[in-house]
C-alpha cells in the first residue's frame, strides 16, 4: 500500500486568488464573518493525520444523482468530471469529493429552501465519491437551474455546484462552487466576483467536453480541483 503523505505546512495563498472574509457586494458577509481576531488552536495529531478513506468507511460511492429508487429525475443529464490534483499536477488519491446542488428548477431538497419552484422527488441534489488512483472522481446528474437569493432586487445566482474536498486530515477540508461556461449571471454574481484575481475566478468554471459527453444522452463538463500552489481553486473555507 502507498502511504499517505503528510499535509505540509500552511502556506500564504497569492493576494486575490481567494474571497475576502468581507466582502460588501455580497450583503450576507456582513454576518457571517468574524469580527473579532480569531483564537489560534494548537492541532493535534489526530487533525493532522486522518481521516483516511481507503476502506471507504464513509460509505459507498454515490455517483448517479439522476435516479431515486429507480425513477428518473428531470432536467437535461449532465457528466462532470475531474480530478483533485496538489500544487505540482499530483494526483490526491483516496480523496473524499462531495457534491450538493440545487435541482433543474433551482431549488435544494432542503427544508430551508422556501422557493417558489417546484421540488423533484426523484432529485436529491447530493452525491459522494473517493477519488481512485488517478484522483479522479465523475458524477452523472442534473444541470441545476439558477435562483433568486435576495441579495439585492431581482438578484439571481448563477447555475452551480458546491464541492467539498477532503483531504488526508480534519485540517485540509475546503468547500469551493463550480460553474457552467457561457453562464450570463456570471457577469452579475458578487460570489462569483468577491475573487479579485480574474484568472483565479475562471479557475471556477468548467469546460464543455465532447469526449466526456454520451451522445443521445448527457452532456459532458471537466473540472479539475487544485488544491496548492499557483493553479490552486479558489475556496470559500480558507
Amino acid at each position: 500500500m502507498i502511504p499517505r503523505p503528510l499535509p505540509v505546512p500552511y502556506a500564504r495563498h497569492r493576494e486575490g486568488t481567494q474571497p475576502p472574509h468581507d466582502f460588501p457586494a455580497y450583503t450576507s458577509t456582513i454576518k457571517r464573518h468574524p469580527k473579532r481576531a480569531p483564537i489560534e488552536l494548537a492541532q493535534s495529531l489526530s487533525e493532522i493525520t486522518g481521516p483516511t478513506f481507503e476502506d471507504l468507511w464513509c460509505g459507498p460511492n454515490a455517483t448517479d444523482l439522476t435516479r431515486v429508487n429507480g425513477r428518473e429525475a428531470m432536467g437535461q443529464r449532465i457528466i462532470v468530471s475531474g480530478r483533485v490534483l496538489d500544487e505540482d499536477g499530483r494526483p490526491m488519491r483516496n480523496t473524499l469529493v462531495e457534491v450538493w446542488q440545487a435541482n433543474a428548477a433551482g431549488r435544494y431538497h432542503h427544508d430551508g429552501d422556501q422557493h417558489d419552484a417546484p421540488l423533484d422527488p426523484n432529485f436529491t441534489g447530493a452525491g459522494q465519491v473517493v477519488t481512485d488512483d488517478e484522483g479522479r472522481w465523475r458524477f452523472l446528474t442534473i444541470r441545476p437551474g439558477a435562483y433568486p437569493w435576495r441579495n439585492t432586487y431581482n438578484a439571481w445566482r448563477p447555475a452551480h455546484i458546491h464541492f467539498s474536498v477532503f483531504g488526508p486530515s480534519f485540517a485540509t477540508r475546503i468547500i469551493t462552487q463550480m460553474y457552467f461556461p457561457g453562464d450570463p449571471l456570471l457577469e452579475t454574481d458578487p460570489v462569483f466576483h468577491s475573487i479579485p484575481d480574474a484568472e483565479a475566478r475562471e479557475r471556477l468554471v468548467s469546460s464543455y467536453d465532447a469526449n466526456l459527453s454520451e451522445a443521445e444522452y448527457a452532456l459532458g463538463y471537466t473540472w479539475d480541483i487544485v488544491l496548492r500552489g499557483r493553479a490552486e481553486t479558489p475556496a470559500e473555507s480558507r
